[in-house]
């Protein structure tokens, strides 16, 4: 092959690389949006979690996402008192006892998500 041929070669390479990589974004990345999945029928005894680390667990950034959206009704389980030192801004208290003797009297709407939290 003769010298022209490789500079005529070489220089299609690096024009072609120079074009591709014009055609590439350099614009900042678009943050990732959350999407909400939300438990498709209620929980049975079959499907409930068998231990606390079976449990599913939500973000903070879901559970934000979840609850300015109206998807979701986040349920502080501590105590009253707790409860009133610190909550998350929107939830509700329904300490764990009273979930734990009446879980079916609860006045919550069971179509929306229920995200609880104790911490």
């Amino acid at each position: 092959m003769s010298k022209t041929k490789i500079l005529i070669a070489a220089s299609a390479f690096v024009l072609a690389t120079l074009a591709c990589n014009a055609l590439v974004s350099t614009a900042e990345p678009t943050p990732t949006m959350i999407v909400i999945v939300e438990p498709t029928s209620p929980p049975t005894q079959d499907t409930l979690p068998k231990s606390e680390a079976s449990v599913p667990r939500v973000s903070i950034e879901e559970t934000r996402v979840a609850l300015s959206a109206g998807a979701a009704i986040v349920v502080d389980v501590r105590s009253p008192d707790a409860f009133t030192l610190s909550h998350i801004t929107g939830s509700i208290n329904i300490p764990l006892g009273e979930i734990e003797l009446n879980a079916g009297g609860l006045s919550l709407d069971k179509e929306q998500w229920i995200i609880t939290y104790c911490t």
